[in-house]
């Protein structure tokens, strides 16, 4: 069996011509490469001025919607809370009242609903469980903020506006 000595090949480094020695070909490419990135169209977007535009697949901030009266079509399944991976949407369920019935097309509604926005991964199975289609991902960007407390939507950031306001 043969050593590893033997198996090893020797490197001979050649020697340097003039040219690769005051490395002036070299600086010349890199200044090269400079000037041409100098020259061409930046790509940065200028955030808070310019938006950019988003994939039809985008999944921004959760949102309630309403029905075509204006009332919250979520009906406290809970369906989405079962169906998220990071258990981020916690609901309280309630019934309604006995005179408010009439008004409302189900008897049970979301008391509480939250979303800690933390621990969202924005995959989307919330809004694909959901039977009465009342949740969806269609919103900007979760805004940065300092405290933990402020990451934890409540049914006043997630309901959408009534749409005769």
């Amino acid at each position: 069996m043969e050593s590893l000595s033997n198996k090893r090949k020797v490197l001979v480094s050649k020697p340097l011509n003039f040219w690769e020695r005051i490395y002036l070909p070299a600086i010349v490419q890199g200044l090269s490469i400079t000037m041409k990135h100098f020259f061409r169209k930046p790509v940065t977007i200028q955030y808070p001025e310019q938006q950019r535009e988003y994939s039809e697949n985008f999944r921004g901030l959760h949102s309630l919607k309403r029905d075509e009266d204006g009332k919250e079509r979520c009906t406290a399944c809970g369906l989405c809370a079962l169906s998220c991976p990071a258990e981020a949407i916690t609901m309280i369920a309630a019934e309604r009242q006995k005179g408010e019935e009439h008004l409302y097309r189900e008897e049970k509604y979301a008391a509480v609903y939250e979303i800690n926005m933390l621990r969202c991964i924005f995959c989307g199975l919330c809004e694909e469980a959901c039977p009465k289609e009342a949740i969806y991902l269609d919103g900007p960007h979760v805004t940065s903020d300092y405290l933990r407390k402020d990451f934890i939507y409540g049914k006043d950031k997630l309901v959408e506006a009534p749409l005769n306001q």
